[in-house]
């Protein structure tokens, strides 16, 4: 994955296809993966996927599924079915829907990543909502989970990918939300780094939306986030 276009996700967390095609048009020489979320799949639904790779770009859809595994092992089929590249589910859902997820996928382009932490979340939440662990180790448990269970991949804060990359034997995607470029306004991530930082701990890919798409000049904010991921901090 030596193409630096191949490891940027420009988030199209818009409401419109308009806003989305828009996004594309304008960095569509920068990247080659777009991610359609909860925000545009909700306005817009399934034909946001099928529009997007119709423009010969590749889709994450950033969904992340947490249901039983039946009503997860269905939705993982009709991601496919739309031509969805990329896709969430929450690892927090345990081995059952893991499994299901990715008996579901089996056979299809799909790459099924699983949601560890929320980059939004920090120590604090964790211990709010029952859970006693640290933060790595409760990244590691999780993601643990679901690469034994056949997950491509994990979504994780580049803050704890060093340390799965070193803990964990096999080879996996690791795409990391919560990117700011240095000097961002942090918005709602608790756990930022910067592209350079994400790449050089070990993340395949980094999702980056706002310093994106709420720039002035979106191409040129686009092509300087892919010089940082092409020549990451040692």
């Amino acid at each position: 994955m030596a193409d630096p276009r191949e490891r940027l996700i420009v988030a199209l967390d818009v409401s419109s296809l308009a806003a989305a095609r828009k996004i594309v048009d304008a960095v569509s020489d920068s990247a080659s993966i777009y991610k359609i979320g909860m925000q545009l799949f909700t306005a817009e639904g399934p034909r946001a996927v099928e529009e997007v790779a119709a423009m010969g770009k590749q889709v994450f859809l950033d969904l992340k599924y947490h249901d039983i595994p039946n009503t997860v092992s269905a939705a993982v089929r009709e991601a496919a079915k739309l031509g969805a590249s990329m896709l969430t589910v929450h690892g927090a859902g345990g081995s059952a829907m893991l499994n299901a997820a990715v008996e579901a996928a089996q056979g299809r382009s799909l790459k099924l990543l699983a949601v560890t932490v929320l980059t939004s979340m920090d120590e604090h939440d964790l211990h709010e909502i029952g859970v006693e662990e640290d933060m790595g180790d409760q990244v590691f448990r999780i993601a643990s989970l679901a690469l034994h269970a056949g997950c491509a991949g994990i979504v994780s804060s580049a803050r704890e990918v060093r340390s799965l990359r070193k803990k964990l034997e096999s080879e996996f995607l690791a795409v990391t939300p919560g990117v700011r470029p240095a000097g961002s306004d942090k918005g709602d991530q608790a756990r930022i780094v910067t592209p350079a930082e994400a790449i050089a701990a070990g993340a395949s890919h980094i999702v980056v939306g706002r310093p994106i798409t709420a720039a002035p000049d979106p191409a040129r904010a686009a092509r300087e986030i892919l010089d940082q991921v092409a020549q990451p901090v040692g």
